[in-house]
């Protein structure tokens, strides 16, 4: 943790990388499972972390092969980035997964949703709408979540960049515990730019 918040890499498949990325201060690493994105897992890394949480990433998937991923990565969180319903959820958490729900967010009627999701879902994850599922790499008007008055805390993604630490800083409400970074971090899809985050935690820190 970071000034009491989560970080969350997300993206992640490769071995070294990964081995890189957990001596960082971070607490989360995400694995996606979804064919369509560029940083898909398609098969077990070298390494996985050892501390690190390890959050699968799915997209309006069967929950068979969720359960699948789940045993054969041994992933503590189920983030869920798809059109799931509430039901869907509810199904999951009885059967003992921790979920982080994302929710695509463009203006304040973005927000209504939520408040149906918040008996099944440890988290939530308010990331920037675009047309694909998953991240845009760009960032929304994180002055909308001031209207979210939820009993769930969230994680804030979506265009976080390495020149972001000080509006993250100035930016504050009472539920948000963490920070989602993924696509502006990266030399490539996949493989994540160790040296840019290790700075980017750095300024993060600083009072």
């Amino acid at each position: 943790m970071i000034n009491n918040k989560i970080i969350k890499i997300c993206g992640m498949r490769d071995g070294d990388n990964i081995t890189q990325a957990e001596l960082l201060p971070i607490d989360m690493m995400g694995f996606i499972f979804y064919p369509k994105s560029p940083r898909y897992v398609y098969e077990m890394p070298e390494c996985m972390p050892k501390q690190t949480f390890r959050v699968g990433v799915f997209v309006n998937e069967d929950k068979e092969s969720i359960k699948m991923m789940a045993d054969r990565f041994g992933l503590h969180y189920i983030q869920l980035h798809g059109n799931e319903s509430p039901e869907y959820c509810r199904s999951l958490q009885k059967e003992g997964y921790q979920l982080i729900k994302a929710f695509a967010i463009k203006n304040e009627k973005d927000l209504k949703s939520v408040k149906e999701y918040e008996p099944y879902c440890k988290m939530f994850l308010f990331d920037t709408k675009c047309e694909e599922y998953g991240g845009s790499g760009t960032q929304f008007d994180w002055n909308i979540l001031n209207k979210y008055h939820g009993d769930i805390p969230f994680m804030l993604s979506g265009g976080i960049n390495s020149f972001s630490a000080s509006a993250l800083k100035e930016f504050t409400h009472p539920l948000l515990v963490g920070y989602d970074i993924n696509s502006r971090f990266e030399i490539e899809p996949g493989l994540k730019d160790i040296n840019k985050i290790k700075l980017f935690l750095e300024e993060l820190s600083e009072e």
